[in-house]
């Protein structure tokens, strides 16, 4: 085929590198894009751009080689450097098309998996600039940025779960998340430096999920990134799996055995900025090609990064893409989007005066509320049993709600404003909780307003906010049944749930991405014992339909007394959509014990305690309510049935009335 060829004929031998170069010399006119691809890509619509652009592995007339694409509308000139032709800036020369895509590309014969290479472009201004391909599919190891050659080939063994994923991964499913990040769960305990592989998580992670009863795991940024301490935050290889841990097909593998056990996988993904890496996206021909040129909306002032010009068509496909490429080609079961609000708002963490604004001279971002609406649109058009869910921490309305009546179209919520309040409330010494009640009840009112999720994340034990123990206040043993009684407090409040590796069994440090976490700590009886906790409350979520059919829907809460303050207890209902499944649950966060506490109940008979945060097991004193417990026609909290119980200090206690065969078990 046409290419472009150099006259190689000269006097004298031929150096091994010049017949290095010789056998790679030529880059032949070659093309994956029909007209149609680049007419969606030029419209924002072209959704599995990774099918086309970047570095792909087929054959052209018979002959084994690579095709290159990138988009690089305003450069002078593209070409390919890497090892096979000893990073030369001239020899491989990609063709312009000649349409208005933008697109550089060509098919070079030999380049073969494995191969590292770079893009040379000449910039718009006439710099020379060395980038990372933008679709690589593997990347360096950092500090070395070039990109890779691979593929994403991978025999996969979760048709089981991709079946069933549909009513697994439903909203009326229980959903309880266990974040965390790959490089600081675990390191080698021979050698603390260094991160584990996939497989090696796979090993150990597989079955401790299964064990602790969680329902999915999400894990932080795993594309690749440069900056180790930007936790995955700071993006450069989009497509890449990060090559800190291994290969692709690794994580593919990893993602494999956790899908094999029916464990959901979540991603972070961060379409909201990316950093000033010279080998990334900033500046990438020469010009702001993915970030917006006016740096009031390009520049984010927190992060020191650059921010996605979503009014871009070509950038939107990209972006859409990218989420597709990762529900697609790594099978992943939902999309945690960071940074939302960021995206939304022209003024979020700006002054006025150094805020752009929209056409209208608002602040609202509207070409990424558009470009969200695509997203979700693409994501839940494209794949069953999938769930986006949004960080986002403003108050814009119909973060959840269906595009189709006018929403973002996100699956979930987290519920920061929950989050904020629940922990400024347990931060207070019990004798002041009285004062502070309404921050435990205030979360009821806005509960329903978008499908939400309660999150204790990463964020919350990090730059000197604390471990979750230590947030807790009075001696160890308060501070362990505070927090055993705030995690029943979330698993019983309406919502999906959300917990930070460590958050189990009570790390005492702050998270730290450098070391592993404190594993041994569960030697000692409080960290067993809260870790026993949380394994017993997402046995309890899963088995009781009250708390999780109606996560987002009044019909499944009912408070009894939310207006206890002078002792700090708060009484109040989870319902399902059978009358007997209704739960029961009584906080006292106090640490006085209540002998014979009266509590109205919403049915007669038989009530029997089905979990008590105050166990031995737990590290609890044993406060318990041992039998099932019979009403009375005395009235209390309007209600004309109630019961007396046994409260524990600084507790949760968790009823239910008794049906059937185990009614008349215990008459």
């Amino acid at each position: 085929m046409a290419g472009t060829k150099k006259n190689t004929k000269g006097k004298g031998k031929s150096s091994p590198k010049e017949k290095v170069l010789d056998a790679f010399k030529s880059v032949w006119a070659y093309s994956l894009f029909t007209e149609f691809d680049v007419s969606l890509f030029l419209l924002g619509k072209h959704f599995r751009l990774y099918e086309k652009m970047g570095a792909h592995l087929c054959t052209v007339n018979q002959v084994a080689g690579t095709y290159f694409a990138v988009w690089a509308p305003n450069a002078q000139q593209v070409a390919v450097m890497g090892n096979f032709n000893g990073w030369s800036r001239e020899s491989h020369p990609l063709n312009k098309r000649w349409d208005e895509s933008g697109i550089w590309e060509g098919f070079i014969p030999h380049v073969a998996k494995g191969e590292i290479y770079k893009y040379y472009l000449k910039g718009f201004d006439g710099s020379d600039i060395e980038k990372g391909d933008p679709y690589a599919l593997r990347w360096e190891h950092p500090p070395q940025k070039a990109s890779i050659v691979w593929d994403v080939d991978y025999s996969w063994k979760d048709k089981a779960w991709l079946r069933k994923r549909p009513k697994l991964n439903a909203l009326n499913q229980p959903i309880s998340v266990y974040e965390l990040h790959l490089g600081s769960w675990q390191r080698d305990p021979s050698n603390p430096e260094r991160v584990l592989s996939y497989g090696e998580i796979a090993n150990t992670l597989v079955p401790y999920i299964l064990e602790m009863g969680f329902t999915h795991v999400e894990l932080m940024p795993i594309m690749e990134y440069p900056y180790y301490p930007s936790w995955g935050y700071q993006v450069t290889g989009y497509f890449a799996a990060s090559s800190r841990h291994g290969a692709p097909q690794d994580l593919m593998y990893l993602i494999d055995q956790l899908h094999q056990h029916h464990i959901a996988v979540i991603l972070d993904w961060v379409p909201s900025h990316f950093p000033g890496d010279a080998n990334g996206l900033f500046n990438f021909d020469g010009t702001h090609l993915f970030e917006h040129a006016d740096m009031r909306k390009g520049f984010h002032p927190d992060w020191k990064s650059y921010i996605f010009n979503y009014d871009r068509n070509e950038v939107r496909s990209f972006l859409i893409s990218n989420a597709l490429f990762w529900l697609e080609k790594y099978h992943a079961d939902g999309l945690r989007v960071d940074a939302v609000a960021s995206m939304l708002y022209f003024d979020f963490s700006r002054t006025p005066e150094e805020a752009g604004t929209n056409a209208y001279g608002g602040s609202e971002n509207l070409g990424a509320i558009s470009f969200l609406k695509d997203l979700n649109e693409a994501v839940y058009g494209n794949y069953q049993g999938v769930q986006t869910i949004a960080e986002e921490s403003s108050t814009f309305d119909g973060v959840t709600r269906p595009v189709f009546a006018g929403g973002l179209g996100f699956g979930m919520k987290w519920m920061m404003g929950w989050m904020n309040d629940t922990l400024k409330y347990f931060k207070n010494d019990p004798i002041n909780r009285k004062y502070h009640h309404h921050q435990l009840t205030f979360s009821i009112s806005y509960a329903f307003s978008e499908n939400f999720m309660l999150p204790f994340s990463h964020d919350e034990v990090v730059h000197g906010k604390s471990s979750m123990i230590y947030k807790m206040p009075g001696d160890e043993w308060q501070k362990f049944a505070n927090l055993r009684a705030l995690y029943a407090y979330m698993f019983t409040h309406p919502g999906t749930k959300l917990l930070f590796m460590g958050n189990e069994f009570a790390q005492t440090n702050e998270w730290n991405f450098n070391e592993s976490l404190n594993w041994d700590l569960l030697q000692y009886a409080p960290h067993a014992g809260m870790q026993k906790l949380v394994k017993a409350l997402n046995r309890l979520y899963r088995s009781e339909p009250a708390l999780y059919q109606y996560h987002f829907s009044y019909e499944g809460f009912e408070w009894i007394n939310a207006d206890d303050m002078d002792q700090s207890v708060f009484t109040y209902c989870r319902k399902g959509s059978k009358p007997k499944d209704t739960l029961l649950v009584v906080l006292n966060l106090t640490p006085v014990y209540r002998e014979n506490f009266r509590v109205g109940v919403p049915a007669k008979g038989k009530w029997k305690e089905i979990f008590n945060t105050d166990a031995s097991e737990f590290y609890g004193s044993d406060q318990l309510n041992p039998k099932a417990i019979a009403t009375e026609n005395i009235d209390c909290n309007h209600r004309k049935q109630s019961i007396a119980i046994n409260l524990p200090p600084l507790g949760a206690a968790i009823f239910k009335k008794e049906t059937g065969a185990d009614a008349k078990k215990n008459t």
